[in-house]
């Protein structure tokens, strides 16, 4: 389906910003920093919030909940699959035994490997490993050129494209609603979209059956796949949101029967807010938070025993004096600490994220971002959503944000790498014999073989002093953060499908368009 995009009112400059701004090893004018930036792992020892006593209390608790009060579970045919694992079923309730839960703990995988659309894109989840994606799912776009608006097909695209720029980012992610788009054609629009403009793995909404047998045949003819090849490897992954407190809807279900069927990721992840659907103290939320996720889990493991299974959660609090969600507060923190040791009493891979409550791109987002993201890192999550980009409680993706967030992860991305203490590091010959007392080392030979590629260059912070900063026309953050996206997006894009590929895509689409297309379920 071809989206109409207006054109962009953003002033079309490739003015660069001062210091070497782009991405890592790209648009700046010092050489590539030899760092992977697609493969991390995570080099923080992690924290815990609670005892080991505490945390098997926390999960035998979990399990107490799914015996004795049960999971609604509104699908019909979920329920049957419960019903058949050993599961009691009454009504639309389910009363999940912690035998079934043990059994399908046994056989969901510890380590995923994920297939991209080029094997340096390949991912690998598993504890100890770090993927970042930026914020998704917001009804909302915004910049400081067109302000607020609704998400539209040329937001999608244009989000998609940044994703691909920055190698920090390893996983793309549904950035917003492009509400331009009919709901019974956006599947069409948003797959193809990704699989055009990024060989990174790719997201795919699960919106009912046909919609995702829909995204599953695109992806097939994207890559190249057979039938059995695809279903015999991991290709894409979609979210599972439960409806806390203790509620499995019609489509989170039936995507995680279908994504199981394939063979495909699902990331599970409850979605609590404490002292609203979900107890007010960290303890009680993530208790919660992991009965969802051990049924969920359950569920994937009963349609395919091995079926690739995320654990997740996004756990904050509310503003008790408004009502309205909270990010990066203390809550937040402990609340990823403790669901990072619930993962690891299970040894599986799992989710969590970052994220701002903030208005606007401003201290505030990048406070609560960043103590976010902290509690994410220290925790050990495998991946972390709205790492970048999020502002109202993920009301809003920002494109400024976008940039000013990457600059951090890519510094978390340098932490990454550590660091070496040979002797060419530390240069007893090249710089501390050849520096004399009260010298300097500028000029000293380690000095000059290292200064183009030994600091990370960064995208949007200015070093500058007051007075240059001045003559450069005193832009803040923000305003230099729109010139790095702006010289992106002006470049033309690089769809990286071969023509067949594209042609027989193409062909599906309007194939299906003219069948009508597919409606979500809800």
């Amino acid at each position: 389906m071809d989206v109409a995009e207006p054109p962009s009112p953003r002033r079309r400059r490739r003015r660069r910003m001062e210091g070497g701004e782009g991405r890592p090893g790209g648009a700046g004018a010092t050489p590539p920093r030899e760092v992977n930036y697609r493969q991390l792992r995570n080099p923080f020892p992690v924290m815990s919030v609670f005892s080991d006593d505490e945390a098997a209390n926390m999960h035998l608790t979990a399990l107490r909940t799914l015996e004795e009060l049960g999971v609604k579970v509104l699908l019909p045919e979920a329920r049957r699959i419960f019903a058949t694992g050993g599961a009691r079923v009454e009504a639309e309730m389910v009363f999940i035994g912690r035998d079934m839960v043990e059994a399908a703990l046994a056989t969901a995988p510890r380590s995923i490997r994920c297939n991209a659309g080029a094997r340096p894109r390949d991912v690998t989840l598993e504890l100890g490993a770090l993927n970042f994606q930026p914020g998704a799912g917001a009804p909302h776009a915004t910049d400081i050129r067109r302000g607020r608006r609704p998400g539209s097909a040329s937001d999608f695209r244009d989000f998609t494209r940044l994703t691909h720029e920055f190698d920090v980012f390893q996983m793309l992610s549904p950035s917003v609603e492009p509400q331009d788009v009919p709901t019974h054609l956006r599947h069409y629009f948003t797959t193809r979209t990704q699989l055009e403009l990024s060989d990174k793995f790719p997201f795919l909404f699960a919106r009912g059956t046909p919609q995702t047998l829909d995204n599953f045949e695109m992806l097939a003819i994207a890559r190249g796949l057979s039938d059995e090849a695809f279903h015999s490897e991991v290709y894409a992954y979609t979210i599972i949101n439960t409806n806390s407190p203790r509620t499995l809807d019609v489509p989170m279900a039936q995507g995680l029967i279908d994504f199981a069927r394939a063979g495909q990721l699902s990331i599970v992840t409850p979605f609590t807010l404490m002292g609203a659907m979900a107890p007010i103290t960290v303890a009680g939320a993530i208790t919660l938070s992991h009965a969802e996720c051990l049924a969920a889990i359950t569920l994937t493991q009963l349609v395919r025993p091995g079926a690739p299974v995320c654990y997740g959660t996004f756990t904050s609090n509310v503003d008790m004096k408004s009502g309205a969600p909270a990010f990066g507060t203390p809550g937040h923190f402990q609340a990823s600490l403790a669901a990072g040791q619930m993962a690891r009493l299970l040894g599986l891979p799992w989710r969590s994220a970052a994220g701002s409550a903030s208005n606007l791109n401003d201290a505030q987002a990048a406070n609560e971002n960043q103590f976010g993201l902290w509690g994410c890192l220290l925790a050990g999550a495998t991946v972390v959503i709205h790492a970048a980009g999020w502002l109202e409680g993920g009301l809003t993706v920002s494109y400024e944000k976008i940039v000013t967030d990457v600059d951090v992860l890519n510094m978390v991305a340098e932490l990454c790498a550590g660091q070496r203490a040979g002797p060419s590091e530390i240069g007893f010959d090249t710089a501390l014999a050849a520096v004399e007392p009260m010298g300097h080392f500028f000029a000293a030979p380690q000095t000059m073989e290292r200064y183009g590629t030994e600091f990370y260059a960064p995208l949007v912070h200015d070093y500058a002093n007051f007075g240059t900063w001045t003559e450069r026309g005193a832009r803040d953050a923000t305003e230099r953060a729109a010139g790095v996206w702006e010289a992106i997006l002006d470049r033309p894009a690089e769809p990286v499908l071969p023509q067949d590929r594209h042609e027989a895509l193409d062909a599906f689409i309007a194939r299906r368009e003219a069948e009508g297309g597919a409606a979500p379920e809800s």
